[in-house]
């Protein structure tokens, strides 16, 4: 009953059932073996491949007909491939169905050209069925969802180190903004990368580099920043802005180009300098969705560093370019120390030669010695402009008449700037004096100027305005009550501290809010590399606040600028001590003075001045010859009193390879303090060099000189 039931069954199998022929194993096997997800190999116990089916094939880089009849030593890596085959021996030995790789164990197969792939491999024994073959099953761990992430943040930090590399090597931003495309294209396997910079207005952006541009972007190519556009979206969000599909993209105005390049997907973020917006960085893809989180902080990685790299960049350029305003300040300086001993020379020999009888009577020769005389004194104030310029005179506050200075001011902008643009003047009637640097004064103000046209190179309307501060605007009325001496408030009484307003305001450009609040920062400018330092206001301001006042700044894009400049007036007290200066101005009969001056020509002009002044001069070269001369003075003098030592020692600072005169000065007036002092220079920042303290209390008379201006000094320091 049971074998009949048994060969029923087998004539069951083996029937045609319903038109459906009998299963073909061997069809079913073949067709299992070449459609498994896994790559699988047959090898023999020589070691060599008999099958392979195309998961094999194409993960491992070979063609079918090239695995089968090959060695599967060629699949190992050349570091292990010597001690493979003996692993194999033993398998064979003890053969059983064991795993390899994986996650927790890295093992690699070699591809055919040369690169190695992370798998794990299962092997299974056919030799216990009775067939000398091994079955390898070989997986790529990459297509684990867990190790692809992992590999991509390899990938992309291999990426980010690459471009760390070029960021420290390379000193050219040019080459950085070149990279940077670069290498973020090809880590995000993007078509499209493109990095935009802002120009100096804030009001375009240019195109500084790119890889795969489309047609109508070129480098240098400006697009507006306006929300409505990619690149202005971005900075408006001022963080990261992923676009899936650009064909329902609604935030901005996708160019019609993006569409007709195939572009489908976008990825952007902002570059910052110190927090502030400096440009866009961005990636554009054909495939949608193609950016996820890991793209979007890899692409901020690559911001971060770029910005930082461009912000190294422009601090370098700048401190260059200070360093080479530093060495042309000490060039300056030293020339127009020269030139002020010339110029001293010069005016010293024209005035005697005025005086002469010879030109007096004559109707012609005093036009001459006009003409040469005021020549004499426009090279005196271009030489004090170059000292300004360098920053190497020392601060000598002194009443200023701002009317005055202005209308100078706005004679010599009206030859110099361009002729588009127009100059108004508005100084009040009872505008009062300023308490400043003379000097500085009108370098600051020439500072504004310059920078309003810069802000009008279209031309437009520079408006200089003076007078008196009817009340302290609030946001300096701290920065003014911090610096009044008097402790009445500065706002109060007739006892409060008074100040002046000098305002310069053009129809330029205007300065957006950010670009305000930084307008004073030291290095910080909008200009063109090359065409800027960022030091004008921010020297500016140094010289507002070393003075005592104030500076504002008010401006909106697109309706000009205007820079008020405060200043306090000369105190009452001071205005009387220069009403005192004036009447003790006079130089009493017979005074004697001992003059130490090194250039022979300078110190003829000097000895004929004092001997006119009616004083007793003596004269030395060096300071060291000055001493002696003191010394045998003291020996020689009466002890009851009444010797004849100076009453005045004038003395030059820069006196040769010796003794400068600021330390023969203070050996002066320490071992004889009754002799007054009174130094001169035509380079006033050597006054500085004898320390700041005693840099103060030395009087010093400016070269060149002429005799009123010599009497009026010595007359100042005898009334001390």
């Amino acid at each position: 009953m049971g074998d009949a039931t048994n060969d029923a069954t087998a004539g069951a199998i083996n029937a045609i059932d319903d038109g459906v022929p009998a299963l073909d194993e061997s069809a079913i096997f073949r067709a299992l073996f070449a459609a498994s997800p896994d790559g699988l190999l047959l090898v023999d116990d020589q070691g060599l491949i008999r099958l392979a089916n195309p998961t094999a094939s194409q993960l491992l880089g070979y063609a079918n007909e090239a695995l089968i009849g090959a060695s599967v030593e060629m699949l190992v890596p050349d570091s292990i491939r010597p001690r493979h085959a003996s692993y194999r021996h033993a398998y064979e030995g003890a053969p059983r169905s064991r795993p390899m790789g994986g996650t927790a164990t890295e093992l690699v197969a070699r591809r055919r050209d040369g690169s190695e792939v992370l798998v794990e491999i299962a092997l299974s024994p056919l030799q216990p069925l009775g067939l000398p073959y091994t079955m390898a099953s070989i997986r790529s761990v990459a297509e684990y969802p867990r190790v692809r992430q992992a590999l991509q943040r390899a990938r992309y930090s291999e990426h980010l180190a690459q471009l760390g590399k070029i960021a420290v090597d390379s000193l050219d931003p040019q080459e950085v903004l070149r990279q940077v495309p670069a290498i973020a294209a090809q880590a995000l396997e993007a078509d499209v990368a493109v990095v935009f910079l802002l120009e100096p207005g804030r009001t375009e952006l240019r195109l500084a580099g790119g890889v795969g541009l489309l047609e109508d972007e070129a480098l240098g190519a400006k697009v507006p920043n306006r929300p409505a556009t990619p690149q202005g979206f971005v900075l408006t969000q001022g963080g990261p802005v992923v676009v899936e599909d650009y064909g329902n993209e609604h935030r901005f105005t996708v160019p019609d180009a993006y569409r007709e390049a195939g572009l489908v997907s976008s990825l952007a973020v902002p570059l910052s300098d110190r927090g502030r917006p400096v440009g866009t960085l961005a990636v554009r893809s054909r495939q949608p969705k193609r950016f996820g989180d890991a793209e979007v902080r890899f692409l901020e990685s690559v911001a971060n560093l770029l910005g930082t790299c461009l912000q190294r960049a422009q601090t370098e350029e700048a401190l260059h370019h200070s360093q080479r305003l530093e060495a042309v300040g000490q060039l300056t300086g030293g020339i127009a120390h020269d030139f002020n001993n010339l110029l001293t020379v010069i005016q010293g020999n024209l005035q005697v030669l005025a005086e002469l009888p010879a030109v007096t009577d004559d109707g012609f020769a005093p036009q001459l010695v006009a003409a040469a005389t005021r020549a004499s004194r426009r090279g005196a104030e271009l030489t004090g402009k170059l000292l300004a310029f360098s920053r190497r005179q020392r601060l000598q506050p002194a009443s200023v008449d701002v009317g005055a200075m202005v209308r100078s001011l706005a004679d010599m902008l009206r030859r110099t700037l361009d002729q588009r643009i127009r100059i108004r003047i508005e100084v009040a009637p009872d505008c009062p004096d300023v308490q400043a640097d003379p000097a500085q004064l009108e370098s600051a103000l020439l500072n504004i100027a310059i920078n309003a046209r810069d802000a009008m190179p279209e031309g437009g309307e520079l408006v200089f305005e003076a007078g008196p501060l009817r009340a302290i605007p609030p946001a300096l009325r701290r920065e003014l009550e911090e610096d009044v001496e008097d402790p009445t408030p500065a706002s109060s009484g007739a006892g409060a501290t008074r100040y002046v307003r000098i305002a310069i305001s053009d129809s330029g450009t205007g300065m957006p809010e950010d670009v305000k609040e930084r307008a004073f920062e030291p290095f910080f400018t909008t200009k063109q590399a090359g065409r800027g330092t960022g030091l004008g206001l921010s020297t500016v301001y140094g010289f507002a606040r070393q003075s005592r006042g104030a500076i504002g700044i008010d401006s909106t894009p697109g309706h000009g600028t205007t820079l008020s400049l405060i200043l306090p007036q000369p105190p009452a007290a001071k205005r009387e001590a220069i009403e005192h200066d004036a009447a003790a101005a006079a130089v009493p009969p017979g005074l004697r003075v001992l003059l130490v001056e090194d250039d022979a020509e300078v110190r003829a002009v000097a000895r004929r001045y004092l001997a006119d002044l009616g004083c007793s001069v003596t004269a030395c070269a060096s300071a060291e010859e000055a001493l002696r001369h003191l010394r045998e003075l003291e020996a020689a003098a009466d002890p009851a009193g009444g010797g004849p030592l100076p009453h005045l020692l004038l003395s030059d600072i820069a006196l040769g390879a010796g003794m400068r005169g600021t330390e023969l000065a203070s050996q002066v007036q320490k071992q004889w303090p009754d002799i007054a002092v009174l130094l001169m220079s035509g380079f006033s920042a050597e006054l500085l060099s004898s320390g700041h303290e005693s840099a103060l209390d030395w009087a010093l008379l400016p070269k060149p000189y002429e005799r009123a201006a010599l009497a009026r000094a010595i007359g100042k320091v005898l009334s001390r």
